[in-house]
C-alpha cells in the first residue's frame, strides 16, 4: 500500500462527511460562539490519540503478544461493524442525547479517532514498519481534510440536509464493508499460509 492509498483508506474510515450530522447534533447544547473552539479542541485530541497509536502501536502489540493475523482479523471485524452501523444507522431514539459540552467522548473518540482508524494504523505500521513516515504523512493528510470538513460542519449540514448526509454516510459504509472483507481475507490468508 502506498501513501495515497493509505490516505484514502484513513479518510474513508474517518468519514468526515458522514460525521457532520453527528458533530452538529453533539454541539446542539454548546453556545454558538464556542462551537468552533470545541470542534478544534476535539480534533486536536483525536490527532494526539492517532499519533500515539501510530508510534507506539507495534510496541503495544509486542507487549500483549498479539500476532499480525489477529490484528488483521480483529481490525476487519471492527471495520465491518462500523460499516454496518454507517449503512444501517440506529434510530434517533436509540442514540443518547448529550446535555453538556462534549469532551473527548464522543467527538474526538470514537467519531474521529475510532477503533477502526486505530486498528488500521496498527495494521499499516505492523505490516510495513519501514514506511512509518509514509503512514505519518497519510495520517496527517487524512486528519487535515477531516478537520477542514468538520470545522465547516454547521455550514455543510445546512447544504447537505439530513438526506444528503445519510446518502454520503451510506456510500462510505459500503466502501468500508469492502475494505473490512479484504482485511479479514488477508488475515485468514496469512494465518493459513504459515
Amino acid at each position: 500500500m502506498d501513501t495515497l492509498s493509505a490516505t484514502l483508506l484513513l479518510l474513508t474510515i474517518m468519514d468526515p462527511l458522514g460525521n457532520v450530522a453527528t458533530f452538529v447534533s453533539g454541539l446542539r447544547h454548546v453556545p454558538q460562539e464556542r462551537r468552533l473552539r470545541v470542534i478544534a479542541r476535539e480534533l486536536v485530541i483525536a490527532l494526539m490519540i492517532l499519533l500515539l497509536f501510530l508510534f507506539t502501536g507495534p510496541g503495544l502489540l509486542g507487549l500483549l503478544h498479539l500476532k499480525q493475523e489477529a490484528l488483521f482479523i480483529s481490525g476487519g471485524i471492527v471495520l465491518f461493524l462500523i460499516a454496518l452501523k454507517m449503512i444501517f444507522p440506529p434510530s434517533r431514539s436509540e442514540t443518547e442525547e448529550t446535555p453538556i459540552e462534549p469532551f473527548i467522548v464522543p467527538l474526538a473518540t470514537p467519531m474521529v479517532a475510532g477503533p477502526s482508524v486505530l486498528a488500521t494504523l496498527l495494521v499499516l505500521v505492523s505490516t510495513q514498519p519501514e514506511h512509518l513516515w509514509n503512514w505519518f504523512m497519510a495520517l496527517m493528510i487524512a486528519w487535515s481534510i477531516t478537520a477542514a470538513i468538520l470545522l465547516c460542519a454547521p455550514a455543510i449540514a445546512r447544504v447537505l440536509k439530513e438526506k444528503g448526509s445519510m446518502a454520503v454516510e451510506r456510500l462510505m459504509g459500503m466502501l468500508l464493508v469492502m475494505v473490512a472483507v479484504q482485511m479479514l481475507l488477508n488475515g485468514i490468508e496469512h494465518y493459513l499460509g504459515r
